[in-house]
């Protein structure tokens, strides 16, 4: 069987095609929710409220890409059913992809884009359902999670310095894993650093 990866940097434009739809998005982001437990078509299915024959293309072209792999199969009703695992834990865009020339290519933004809108969809369903959790700290205040959203100019060195710091919180993150504590919640947790290229001057 093959290993998962910790981590899958992604830089070719077939990946960046199949991560750009928001249902293989949704079928990558249903198999790690469950990971190590393997799904089939049909339990993805029934998770993400699609019938089975609208995912098998969307499985397909995420098995072609090597995102997900097949964990195991089993023989149903006399017919070979496989079931699936992520085949990284988490997804990384490559600097590369972001280069100059490289970045205008619509696959990088309709990868991105998806992502957003997954994330959004998510925290409206998961919010107008009251499942978003404040909980309790140690001296007795609730913790509402973290939002921030501003603009600011710095120094290139201070954004270097910016993004090493999140890359370490994320690989951190990425080795501490899954907690089996009792008491362990489950988090969503998406960055979005980028610094702006000086506007080209207008043409007269």
């Amino acid at each position: 069987m093959v290993e998962q990866m910790k981590e899958r940097e992604v830089s070719d434009v077939a990946t960046l095609k199949a991560i750009a739809d928001p249902v293989r998005l949704a079928i990558l982001d249903a198999l790690m929710r469950r990971d190590p437990e393997p799904q089939s078509v049909k339990e993805l299915a029934a998770e993400m409220g699609e019938t089975p024959t609208k995912l098998y293309r969307h499985i397909k072209v995420l098995e072609q890409t090597e995102l997900i792999m097949v964990a195991e199969t089993r023989l149903v009703s006399g017919i070979v059913e496989s079931r699936y695992r992520p085949a990284q834990r988490s997804l990384r865009l490559s600097p590369q992809v972001f280069s100059d020339g490289e970045s205008e290519h619509p696959e990088v933004l309709g990868a991105m884009l998806a992502a957003l809108d997954m994330v959004r969809t998510d925290f409206e369903n998961r919010f107008l359902a009251g499942r978003i959790d404040f909980p309790a700290l140690s001296d007795g205040t609730s913790s509402p999670g973290k939002f921030a959203h501003f603009s600011m100019r710095i120094r290139p060195e201070r954004l270097v310095k910016l993004r090493g710091q999140l890359d370490a919180l994320l690989d951190e993150l990425a080795d501490e894993g899954d907690s089996t504590d009792e008491d362990a919640v489950d988090i969503t947790l998406m960055t979005l650093l980028y610094a702006l290229k000086p506007e080209r001057p207008r043409q007269k």
